[in-house]
C-alpha cells in the first residue's frame, strides 16, 4: 500500500482530470450527439414496448437460447426477416446525473489507483518524465479507449462510435500520464 502513499495526489489530480475533460467532451463539444438516433417511428415503439411491462435489464432480440436453436430454419428466418439487435431497459424515470457522475469519478479513481498500482512496481522513484508518461498513458488508454471495441465486435455499435470513444481514452490517458510524470516520486537522497 506504500504505493498509495507516494501516488496519492497523482492518483487524486488525474481523476479530477479526467472527470473535467470528459465533462468538456460530452457537454461542450459533444462530439458523442451523434452516438444515438431517434426511431422514426418512436411513440409507436414505446407504446409497443410499454405493453410488454418491461422490465430493467439488457434483452438481444430475436431471443436465441443456443447456438442449436440459431441454426433451426424459424430461427434463421427471424434473423433474416430483422430487425436484429441488443437493447438495455433502465428504470422508468429521470436518470439522477449526480449518481451516474459520481459513478464515472469513481471509475476514473480506481483506474488512476490501478495504474500508479502498476507504475510504482515496473518503475523506480526518480523515473524520468517521459520513461513514466509512456507507461502511464499505455496502461491508461487500455480501459478508457479500447474498452469500447468490445460492443462494437459483439453488440454491433457504430465503429464510429468506438472510434470517438478511443479519441476520448487518448485524451484521457494523456492527462494521466502527464499528471504521473510530473508528479513521480524523486529518488531517494
Amino acid at each position: 500500500m506504500a504505493f498509495l502513499i507516494d501516488l496519492w495526489l497523482p492518483i487524486l489530480l488525474s481523476a479530477i482530470l479526467v472527470f473535467i475533460a470528459s465533462s468538456i467532451i460530452h457537454m461542450v463539444i459533444k462530439s458523442h450527439n451523434k452516438d444515438y438516433t431517434k426511431l422514426g417511428n418512436e411513440d409507436e415503439v414505446l407504446a409497443g414496448m410499454r405493453s410488454q411491462n418491461l422490465k430493467p435489464g439488457d434483452y438481444v432480440f430475436p431471443y436465441c437460447i443456443d447456438m442449436k436453436e440459431m441454426g433451426s430454419e424459424e430461427m434463421q428466418a427471424k434473423y433474416n426477416q430483422g430487425p436484429v439487435g441488443f437493447m438495455t431497459v433502465m428504470p422508468n424515470g429521470m436518470w439522477t446525473m449526480g449518481k451516474t457522475l459520481t459513478q464515472w469519478f469513481l471509475y476514473a479513481l480506481l483506474i488512476a489507483v490501478l495504474i500508479a498500482y502498476a507504475a510504482y512496481h515496473a518503475l523506480p522513484a526518480g523515473a524520468d518524465y517521459m520513461t513514466v508518461f509512456r507507461l502511464v498513458a499505455v496502461i491508461c488508454i487500455l480501459p478508457y479507449g479500447f474498452g469500447e471495441f468490445p460492443q462494437s465486435i459483439w453488440k454491433g455499435q457504430s465503429w464510429g462510435t468506438t472510434r470517438r470513444f478511443l479519441v476520448d481514452g487518448l485524451v484521457y490517458a494523456l492527462l494521466t500520464a502527464g499528471t504521473f510524470a510530473w508528479l513521480w516520486p524523486a529518488a531517494a537522497q
